[in-house]
């Protein structure tokens, strides 16, 4: 039997499941030990109650919940109208469970009833990157090293993503909100391939103009990363210099004073390793994708003592790349095979 068809069925039997992602049997044979009923997660959420919250993104939100058996997990709203979102979403569900690595958040099952499609993962009592840029006091706490390893960590989850998965996988939608951060500060990717979903939306300025390819995961990450450098926040820009956070940065590289983009915040910096990072997110924001790295190449130029950072090009500045840039295609590719 079919995955679709299997997801089905077990709609259809999930009286026998417990809600805890307890396994069921297909007609087949074959067990699935990852749904999840709606009715469960809404009695460990309190039924989605405002005081478990975690966080509101383009694709719906995060509530935090306690299973009966007592485990902690975080639950993701999504909407769905229409029989090919519930294919993306189930076709996403196969891809994902077999995504593992240190610098991700592990999924543990979905459930799809009514309108509501729905992914488990573990729960941690995770730091959001975005909350830490949004508070000059936690902020203060972030040192340079602790930024960097957060911009390393963010740049192998993404290498696994597009190079070392079972299949190719482009997440869509890399920002500081999707970035969370363990007690020792190690960055795990969130919210997998949310740009998949239907009503996914990029309402903060991280999404690249040719939405969506791997290179548009690069230009995200190079966003993220002068956001780490700097402090601020992209789309909370208010600079008198420059229209935009990307344009400051450019103005600032052109002028020969990156260095002045670093958080001054920052009582001891790597000016070496900041400008590097500086020079490095500006590579991946430029304007043609054909000219951004990818991740690999990202990766041994932050792994490198001795790497030289080619010149680059002027980022967007509200114009919209070629829609014939070879590097453009539409949702529907969003997973590549390999």
């Amino acid at each position: 039997m079919g995955f679709l068809s299997g997801f089905c069925f077990s709609l259809e039997k999930r009286g026998r499941s417990t809600g805890g992602g307890e396994e069921v049997a297909d007609d087949g044979g074959e067990t699935w030990e990852f749904f999840y009923e709606l009715r469960a997660l809404q009695k460990a959420t309190n039924f989605f109650a405002e005081s478990n919250l975690i966080c509101r993104a383009g694709f719906g939100a995060v509530y935090k919940g306690l299973m009966p058996n007592g485990q902690m997990v975080a639950v993701k709203k999504h909407h769905f109208n229409s029989d090919q979102g519930l294919i993306q979403f189930t076709n996403k569900v196969k891809l994902l469970l077999k995504v593992q690595h240190k610098n991700l958040v592990p999924l543990l099952g979905c459930c799809a009833e009514g309108h509501e499609m729905i992914l488990v993962h573990e729960y941690h009592p995770y730091c959001i990157l975005d909350s830490i840029l949004s508070d000059k006091k936690k902020l203060a706490s972030l040192d340079w090293p602790k930024r960097f390893q957060i911009i390393t960590g963010v740049a192998r989850g993404l290498l696994y993503l597009h190079e070392e998965a079972p299949q190719r996988i482009i997440h869509g939608d890399i920002n500081a909100s999707n970035i969370f951060l363990d007690g020792q500060l190690n960055p795990k990717i969130a919210h997998l391939g949310v740009a998949r979903f239907p009503h996914c939306t990029d309402p903060y300025g991280y999404m690249a103009p040719e939405y969506l390819s791997i290179k548009a995961d690069v230009f995200s990450f190079g966003v993220l990363v002068l956001e780490i450098v700097s402090g601020e926040k992209n789309y909370n820009w208010h600079g008198s210099e420059a229209a935009d956070f990307l344009s400051y940065a450019w103005m600032l590289f052109q002028e020969g004073r990156s260095l002045d983009l670093v958080d001054p915040s920052l009582d001891e910096c790597d000016f070496g390793e900041a400008a590097m990072c500086i020079q490095l997110g500006l590579l991946c924001c430029q304007e043609s994708a054909k000219e951004r790295p990818d991740m690999s190449c990202v990766h041994l130029m932050l792994s490198s003592d001795s790497s030289t950072l080619p010149k680059p090009g002027k980022p967007p500045g509200g114009s919209i790349i070629d829609g014939n840039d070879e590097n453009s295609f539409s949702f529907s590719s969003m997973y590549e095979g390999r």
